[in-house]
């Protein structure tokens, strides 16, 4: 069994990039959204050894309680922290405070990841010392997980090469021969840009998971439509006021 790390940003500067659409209030509330909606998808998958959420909010660590999952405390010491560093500190507690064996890191924004793909992803890292499932939208990770957990350092922040792309540079790097790609539209669709919204939007909908927390922020706050852009290009796309 392995140890799922969950890291959450800071509730005031979640979701940045999507400012434009939504005012910092509502980016809060739709980040609660999504980890309602993960937190009781991850407490009824019993697949991992710990599922370690860590957040620098007492918000989201008291939801974490709640759903049996445990919230551990992110301090922001230095300025020049960045997201690489904080999975650094995580997967070292889960080494030397959980005795994790393997670490499997995750995203709040996979909105349409299901219990099926957690319980594949833990399974298939049983046999390989690395499972990689590709973000469909760009060139990023929507999940890692190591066997050890130290087998590779992330590279979430590097300025000039996507994630993806930097893993598998450093795969040939370390000679590492157990790599699988998991792949997945569920498990590799995120939440970046106002078109990934919209999108989201309409993917719930078809995957009959109207009943979620983010279905119904999403119901009652996205006032855009998507269009296709021309006749005959389906990437050419346009959004417009409902």
């Amino acid at each position: 069994m392995s140890t799922l790390l969950l890291p959450i940003a800071p509730l005031h500067r979640s979701k940045s990039r999507l400012r434009d659409h939504f005012t910092k209030m509502q980016l809060k509330d739709f980040t609660i959204s999504m980890f309602l909606d993960l937190g009781k998808k991850l407490s009824e998958t019993h697949c991992f050894e710990n599922i370690l959420i860590y957040s620098s909010d007492n918000e989201i660590l008291d939801l974490a309680l709640n759903f049996g999952l445990t919230g551990i405390k992110e301090e922001f010491k230095s300025e020049s922290k960045n997201f690489d560093d904080t999975l650094q500190e995580i997967n070292d507690i889960a080494i030397n405070n959980f005795s994790a064996k393997k670490t499997i890191i995750m995203f709040l924004d996979l909105i349409l990841i299901s219990k099926k793909n957690l319980v594949e992803i833990d399974s298939l890292l049983n046999n390989n010392q690395l499972v990689v499932c590709p973000a469909i939208n760009s060139a990023g990770i929507s999940i890692l997980g190591r066997n050890p957990p130290n087998i590779i350092p992330t590279h979430f922040s590097d300025p000039n090469i996507p994630s993806l792309l930097a893993l598998f540079d450093e795969i040939k790097k370390f000679k590492l021969k157990k790599t699988i790609v998991y792949d997945s539209f569920q498990a590799g669709f995120d939440i970046d840009i106002k078109k990934d919204l919209v999108l989201a939007y309409e993917y719930l909908k078809i995957l009959n998971l109207e009943k979620t927390d983010t279905f119904n922020y999403l119901k009652k706050n996205l006032k855009l439509t998507i269009l296709k852009g021309d006749n005959h290009n389906n990437r050419n796309l346009k959004f417009m006021e409902k």
